[in-house]
């Protein structure tokens, strides 16, 4: 019989072949002398601007990864969530207030830029801070880390050294990658401003690895020699990057496809200084209902609490789990399929053997700490059921369910009890305002009514299953090719909508006599506005 981990080191969810390649990488380190103390992880953050959600999706990935290679290894693990809080303020937000003043700190490190909320010591503080209370929402599992304090605390200054004395190698592989104008003035080290204590991007015309120091002209021509040590100076993106992988000694870090470019870029400038980089992914973005990519400026996309008005965290969750290198569309239409396929794993996982549970997503998502809770309705389902009893309080729902489940209870079930919520608010600010009913045709009107007989003078326990072989028998008795033009009558004449979840769920969720009710409200054309 395979043990725990065997079938862990099987297994082919994405998380698991992450972290085999991790493994793969410890293994060498060993086999080569190096010995660590424990796999780093690490993801960054550039505190500009406000943790979002691709923040999240960053820091839960990476969380996966790292939770499956607890199964393949005993060998302890870190996350760190990096911040590079030191670099220079290059605008000012749009949604930050005094923005006049602000325009004053530009170039100034955001650690040194004043708190606009007046909250925190600097605008970078009150960003960190907001970062850890997000990233604590959650229950994610890191250590927090600054990119000033570590650059001022010396952490970073044995590797900035390595960096001068390797200047040249920096150059050979940075230079082909900017254009002529850039490259006359381009130098891996960015000086503190002696003078302002801006962030500078100015040529060095000097540098000493003996003494560790370069020596700056400004634009004004003022010229200057600073340590590259002891929060002095910092490094230009790419080369902070590499930088960073060496300090810290990180095994792995995923990013944006945005990033690969950079990633190339700080990989080869750690093989140049003769460190082997972390194993790294790049992710593929969102794109909105149009197909265009998701960005915070435009406002396109959807915020990490405007999901969380309409479904739980575990719902957008299996969003970032699925396929991380496809493209995928994150809109508001997704949150109902996404609750619902969650629900969908839920349900197989409590079922599962432990090697089909590696590769269910809700083991990923919950840690293994899988909830035994059942979820009776599917969110497509509460949301018709919505429409059609025009509930607009939880208790009317659960009047419906309890005479569908009568085990269930919002004591019981509290999941559920959140989702009947949140279908109550998802179908007043999106399905609603959507709905368009139209009158039925002479021969939808006859299968319609027909149906409602029926249902009249059904007999049997009303099952879902039983009334869906009913309605598929009324269908094809009045000659619906294909099918799909029935179901498809059914919810534009009595739910405004093309589609919707299985009729059968739906009427026994709803009860016989209340559907013959709606159909014949239908039919009179109650609903049409």
């Amino acid at each position: 019989m395979s043990s725990r981990r065997d079938l862990a080191m099987a297994a082919k969810a994405w998380p698991f072949e992450e972290a085999r390649r991790i493994l793969q990488r410890l293994n060498r380190d060993e086999a080569a002398g190096k010995t660590k103390p424990h796999v780093l992880f690490e993801t960054g953050y550039g505190p500009s601007g406000l943790p979002h959600i691709g923040t999240f999706g960053e820091v839960a990935r990476t969380s996966w990864v790292r939770r499956a290679f607890a199964e393949l290894s005993d060998k302890p693990t870190r996350l760190i969530a990096f911040s590079d809080d030191m670099d220079g303020m290059r605008k000012v937000p749009p949604n930050i207030p005094d923005q006049e003043r602000m325009h004053e700190f530009l170039g100034q490190p955001l650690t040194k830029v004043p708190d606009p909320f007046g909250t925190h010591d600097s605008f970078g503080a009150h960003n960190n801070a907001r970062l850890r209370s997000f990233l604590d929402s959650f229950g994610f599992e890191y250590e927090f880390l600054s990119s000033t304090e570590c650059y001022r605390s010396g952490r970073f200054d044995k590797t900035l050294l390595t960096i001068l004395a390797g200047y040249d190698r920096v150059m050979e592989i940075m230079l082909p990658t900017l254009g002529e104008e850039r490259q006359q003035t381009y130098s891996p080290f960015l000086p503190i401003c002696v003078r302002t204590g801006q962030v500078l991007q100015v040529p060095v015309i000097a540098r000493d690895s003996e003494k560790g120091t370069i020596t700056y002209r400004d634009e004004d021509g003022f010229t200057a020699e600073v340590p590259v040590t002891g929060g002095h100076c910092k490094l230009q993106w790419k080369v902070d990057w590499a930088m960073r992988w060496i300090a810290l000694d990180v095994d792995y870090e995923m990013s944006g496809k945005d990033l690969i470019s950079s990633v190339e870029q700080s990989t080869k400038i750690c093989r140049a200084l003769g460190v082997a980089p972390p194993e790294t992914l790049s992710y593929e973005h969102f794109l909105d209902d149009k197909g265009q990519r998701i960005s915070k400026t435009k406002g396109n996309g959807i915020a990490v609490e405007q999901w969380l008005t309409y479904a739980a965290p575990e719902s957008l969750a299996l969003f970032m789990y699925q396929k991380p290198k496809t493209a995928k569309r994150l809109f508001f239409d997704i949150i109902p399929k996404e609750v619902d396929d969650y629900v969908t794993h839920l349900d197989k996982y409590q079922t599962q053997s432990e090697a089909e549970r590696f590769e269910n997503p809700v083991w990923h998502i919950n840690g293994g700490n899988v909830s035994q809770e059942p979820w009776p309705v599917s969110f497509a389902l509460l949301l018709n059921l919505v429409s059609a009893s025009a509930a607009s309080t939880p208790e009317i729902l659960w009047g419906f369910i309890h005479t569908y489940a009568p085990q269930a209870n919002p004591k019981d079930n509290p999941a559920l009890a959140r989702l009947v919520g949140y279908a109550i608010r998802y179908y007043e600010d999106f399905v609603k305002p959507k709905k368009k009913y139209r009158a039925a045709s002479e021969k939808e009107r006859a299968a319609l009514d027909d149906l409602a007989r029926e249902l009249d003078k059904f007999a049997g326990p009303p099952t879902g299953e039983a009334v869906q072989t009913l309605v598929y028998e009324i269908g094809k008795r009045h000659n619906f090719e294909p099918l799909r033009d029935w179901f498809k009558a059914l919810y534009e004449v009595l739910f405004g909508q093309d589609q919707g979840p299985r009729f059968g769920s739906f009427a026994a969720l709803y009860g016989i006599e209340n559907t013959a009710t709606l159909i014949r409200a239908g039919l009179a054309g109650k609903f049409i506005t």
